[in-house]
């Protein structure tokens, strides 16, 4: 019987709108007294989102919390790495996903998550592969014809 990895659950379930709303009203109820907890809470639900502008909110708020607060700095890099993941910034997703693994090699929700990067990261290499192989057919076709129109001169 193989030995299936729970996958990153957080990468595609956002949380409800109302569900937001709660911890985006207590971040703004402390405004500039704003606690830890409540920011990590505010940008967790930033994470999950659908928006691009949310994930990159909540990105921003962890940075912070990760720059500012190294006691909790571990709890960050899961969210962090999500974050990058999910705005396609794979190589910031990667790195902070490294660092959490290095800590905790077994954490599945790590280990999923480094699958998902990966499969990202082939599958736009492939695509970037297939542009450049495409551009590279055109070029020789626009060159095979205006070497060929210069002989007939």
């Amino acid at each position: 019987m193989a030995f299936v990895l729970p996958d990153a659950a957080d990468a595609d379930s956002p949380l409800r709108p109302d569900e937001l709303q709660v911890l985006r009203a207590q971040y703004e109820k402390e405004g500039d007294y704003v606690g830890v907890q409540t920011k990590f809470n505010y940008a967790w639900g930033l994470i999950k989102s659908n928006s691009r502008h949310e994930q990159q909110e909540g990105v921003r708020l962890l940075s912070d919390i990760f720059r500012y607060a190294p006691e909790r700095r571990r709890e960050c890099l899961y969210y962090l790495a999500l974050g990058n993941y999910k705005l396609g910034n794979y190589a910031e997703a990667r790195r902070y996903n490294d660092l959490l693994l290095d800590h905790e090699p077994g954490n599945l929700q790590a280990s999923s998550l480094r699958g998902l990067i990966d499969d990202k990261v082939a599958k736009e290499g492939l695509m970037g592969v297939a542009i450049l192989s495409g551009v590279a057919i055109a070029a020789g076709v626009v060159g095979g014809m205006l070497f060929k129109g210069a002989r007939r001169r």
